[in-house]
């Protein structure tokens, strides 16, 4: 391991070592204070989330983007002084920390054992969510983890995690899709974030008007395992309890080929995670290029020609 890593696996283990000693007032004004700091370094985290508002609120003018821009940082280090703090919270804590609107889609799916899937955008605290689903829903789950660099560091997210009540699998290997599936004929749950694309052959849809790619498997796994797809959003307010919606579900329609309906289902999940992020878009944390645009520059249209307009 190279000294960058070391340093980035201690750091990690400083958080979940010594945050989760720390008053919750203190955490609160701690994570707030790095935010405020990262921000006003506009790192090339913070220049990215900013362009990626920028396609969530069209409209908005460099000072807009710039109070965006900070609330998301701030919003982001929320999720981190949480996740630090949540394997020392209580269970009745994690039960009282999240009020999801619409949860009757999610129980009836659990009560159908059809099996469940859950597909997020990377909003607010998504590992609460699940902390909460297996604490409040006494429900476990199965979602996949990215591989991280350092090994030791994805190590500590994955004893987390599971510490949490989640089985984890990694995302790399070629194993996961098809152990997903038999929880899914089980009619277990799983949960996944899903509108980035980290295997850069997912399905292109539009999203905010312009191309990406977001993940196949969800819509693969519904089509192979008649499982119910739900999408869900999460956001804060200003209260210590995080406020999500779990949307209607996303049928699998019923002509066109395999290929044709992961089309159709990944596009109605990206216009419901659209819908959430508009409404709340400081809670989403994408500090990552997103956009194909953005990934290939072979998408951006040409400059102009000198002397030309």
């Amino acid at each position: 391991m190279n000294l960058r890593d070391q340093l980035t696996d201690a750091l990690y283990g400083l958080g979940w070592g010594t945050v989760k000693k720390l008053p919750e007032p203190v955490a609160v004004r701690l994570g707030r204070s790095i935010a405020d700091l990262a921000w006003k370094q506009r790192g090339k985290g913070v220049q990215r989330l900013e362009s990626n508002y920028a396609r969530v609120v069209p409209d908005a003018s460099p000072e807009r983007l710039a109070e965006l821009s900070r609330a998301g940082m701030r919003s982001y280090l929320r999720y981190w002084m949480e996740s630090f703090r949540l394997p020392a919270w209580s269970a009745e804590r994690t039960r009282s920390a999240f009020d999801p609107k619409d949860l009757h889609y999610l129980t009836d799916g659990i009560a159908s054992e059809q099996g469940v899937i859950l597909a997020l955008p990377h909003m607010a605290n998504w590992d609460l969510a699940g902390a909460w689903v297996t604490t409040k829903l006494e429900t476990p789950f199965t979602t996949v983890a990215e591989r991280l660099k350092p090994e030791s560091l994805y190590d500590r997210f994955v004893a987390y995690r599971e510490g949490l009540g989640m089985e984890v699998l990694p995302h790399s290997g070629g194993t996961a899709f098809g152990t997903l599936a038999r929880r899914l004929r089980d009619g277990g749950l799983v949960c996944l974030v899903a509108e980035r694309d980290l295997s850069s052959s997912g399905v292109e849809v539009e999203f905010f008007g312009e191309a990406t790619r977001m993940p196949a498997g969800p819509a693969l796994l519904a089509q192979q395992t008649g499982a119910l797809l739900l999408p869900v959003t999460l956001w804060y307010d200003d209260s210590p309890v995080m406020q999500g919606r779990v949307h209607p579900p996303v049928e699998v329609p019923e002509t066109g080929s395999r290929a044709e309906k992961t089309s159709v289902m990944t596009q109605a999940l990206a216009d419901a995670f659209a819908t959430g992020i508009a409404d709340h878009p400081e809670d989403w944390h994408m500090l990552q290029r997103l956009w194909l645009k953005d990934l290939d520059p072979a998408r951006k249209p040409p400059a102009p020609e000198k002397g030309t307009s």
